[in-house]
C-alpha cells in the first residue's frame, strides 16, 4: 500500500523504493503534516496503534514515540521494502522494540489483533474493495477505539471523499468528527 497517481479507487499504486521514500518523509512535510497534531489527539501511551500503508514509516515513528515503552505500533504494509526501510529507522531511533512490522496481503490485512486507533493516510483510495478494508478495520478496532482516514484533496474529490465514508459506515463506523489536515481530506470515525 503506497501513494498513487492514477484513477481514485483503481486500487493501482505507485510503489515506495527507498529512493523515492525520503519524498515523502522530510522537514519541509513535517511543517505541513505534523504527526503530533494529527495523530497526536487519538494516541495515549500503552495504547496498541496501527499503521495502515505506513510506506517509509513517517507516521509509524512518530506514533511509537506517541505509546511510549509500555505501547504497541503495528505498521502494515504490502512492500517489504518498506517495512525493512522502517526498521532501518527506528533501529536508529531505539524504537523498534515498539513496533511490530506486518506485511500484509492485497486483498487483506490479514491481522487479528486489537488497536485503540488505527491510521490510513492516503491510501484508502488505492484499495479496490473498500467494503472489506473497512470491515476488517472495524473488526481491529476496540471498544471506544478510533480509526482516522486521511486523503490527498489534490487525488480524492470531495464527492470521492464522500463516497468512501459511505463504505465505512455501512461496515459499522461513524464519523465522530472532520480535522482539517493540510492538503487533505480527513475523519475520524469510531465503531457505531
Amino acid at each position: 500500500m503506497g501513494f498513487h497517481t492514477r484513477k481514485e479507487g483503481t486500487g493501482d499504486f505507485c510503489r515506495y523504493s527507498p529512493w523515492t521514500a525520503p519524498f515523502f518523509d522530510n522537514l519541509f512535510r513535517k511543517i505541513i503534516q505534523n504527526p503530533e497534531k494529527i495523530v497526536g489527539p487519538c494516541i495515549r501511551p500503552g495504547m496498541t496503534v496501527m499503521d495502515i500503508g505506513c510506506g517509509p514509516g513517517y507516521f509509524t515513528l512518530a506514533m511509537a514515540r506517541m505509546v511510549g515503552p509500555e505501547g504497541k505500533v503495528i505498521a502494515i504494509d504490502m512492500q517489504q521494502e518498506m517495512l525493512d526501510l522502517v526498521k532501518r529507522k527506528s533501529d536508529r531511533l531505539g524504537l523498534s522494540e515498539r513496533i511490530r512490522f506486518h506485511r500484509c496481503e492485497p486483498d487483506s490485512l490479514g491481522i487479528h489483533e486489537k488497536a485503540g486507533f488505527i491510521l490510513s493516510f492516503y491510501m484508502v483510495h488505492e484499495v479496490p474493495d473498500r467494503d472489506a478494508l473497512f470491515r476488517e478495520v472495524s473488526g481491529l478496532l476496540e471498544p471506544g477505539g478510533r480509526y482516522l482516514i486521511v486523503e490527498p484533496f489534490f487525488h480524492v474529490s470531495a464527492e470521492a471523499f464522500e463516497d468512501t465514508l459511505r463504505y465505512a459506515e455501512k461496515a459499522g463506523l461513524v464519523t465522530e468528527k472532520r480535522p482539517k489536515v493540510r492538503l487533505s481530506r480527513a475523519a475520524v470515525l469510531i465503531k457505531g
